[in-house]
């Protein structure tokens, strides 16, 4: 049986008081938890710790030796937490960072801008293009993920924390002179018929891409599969075909146009996920409070772009 830190203090205190009843008043607790502990400690020990001396219970050469060790114990126990609660509390800690390809180009130049004074947290960066089940399990390698999903996928699991970001529209994409570009919105029906570029089986988007297809009535011809979104506007502008994009988070190509698309949900959620215990720390939170004030500049910037939608039948 591990001999527990609790234990060692009584046996401390009673080497120091004399008495369990001293013990037990010093410790606000009952006598009887006193000598709880004391059977608990001793039980873990191969020799006698306490004897009887008339009335009174005081402790052996073995017990004293034990509780002048408890006073190192303790002195180091306290060094421990005092070292935890520094790291807790620092506000320049090193805090990690992922996120997916669009999301990463988005925030990541907000996050180093507004977090480049003296004093604030260290920023540890990387992207994850990852598909949409394997974010929850990045928050055990990084305090923070930015992660998305459909407007219509299932949520979050519960083992992870959420901080929403931004509920953002995905937008048709289109070459600059496409005879589609002339339209102020697009219908399923309307670019079923199109050469389409699209994400790998498993990544967010393509739920999105597979309810065009079943709200026109017709399968879309997929002939590119491309995740980084960079590259898709690439493609767009040169002819490729048509993609879905989302409207403030993909750097601007100046030959693509981006068009709302009616009769479908096309949105996604772009959300911060970490681990409950991440939070505990200061700097932590400073970096998820600023990525919050981030999706704001986000959604303005696209503000000027986002006409109202209908909602999808």
């Amino acid at each position: 049986m591990p001999v527990d830190e609790r234990q060692l203090r009584v046996l401390r205190e009673l080497g120091e008081l004399g008495s369990v009843t001293a013990v037990a008043e010093a410790m606000r607790v009952t006598p009887s938890a006193i000598s709880q502990q004391l059977r608990l400690l001793q039980r873990a020990i191969p020799v006698p710790l306490t004897e009887r001396d008339g009335r009174r219970l005081v402790l052996t050469a073995a017990g004293q030796a034990l509780a002048d060790a408890a006073i190192g114990v303790e002195t180091a126990l306290a060094r421990a937490r005092h070292a935890v609660d520094a790291f807790v509390d620092r506000p320049d800690g090193t805090v990690s960072v992922a996120a997916f390809h669009s999301g990463a180009a988005a925030f990541f130049p907000l996050l180093l801008r507004g977090l480049s004074a003296p004093g604030s947290p260290r920023l540890s960066l990387h992207d994850e293009d990852v598909a949409q089940d394997d974010f929850p399990p990045l928050t055990r390698h990084y305090d923070l993920v930015l992660a998305h999903r459909l407007d219509h996928a299932p949520a979050w699991p519960r083992t992870a924390t959420v901080t929403p970001l931004l509920r953002e529209p995905l937008d048709i994409a289109l070459p600059a002179g496409h005879p589609l570009a002339a339209r102020p919105r697009l219908t399923p029906a309307e670019v079923a018929d199109q050469p389409w570029i699209t994400v790998h089986d498993g990544f967010p988007l393509l739920a999105t891409v597979e309810a065009v297809s079943a709200a026109a009535g017709r399968r879309l011809d997929i002939v590119h599969r491309v995740n980084e979104i960079s590259v898709v506007a690439e493609l767009v502008a040169a002819g490729g075909g048509v993609a879905l994009m989302p409207r403030w988070t993909a750097r601007r190509h100046p030959d693509v146009v981006l068009r709302p698309l009616d009769g479908v949900r096309a949105r996604r959620h772009v959300d911060v996920l970490h681990r409950p215990e991440r939070a505990a720390r200061r700097a932590v939170r400073t970096v998820l409070g600023e990525l919050v004030r981030a999706a704001e500049a986000v959604r303005s910037r696209g503000g000027e772009h986002e006409p109202a939608e209908p909602d999808a039948s």
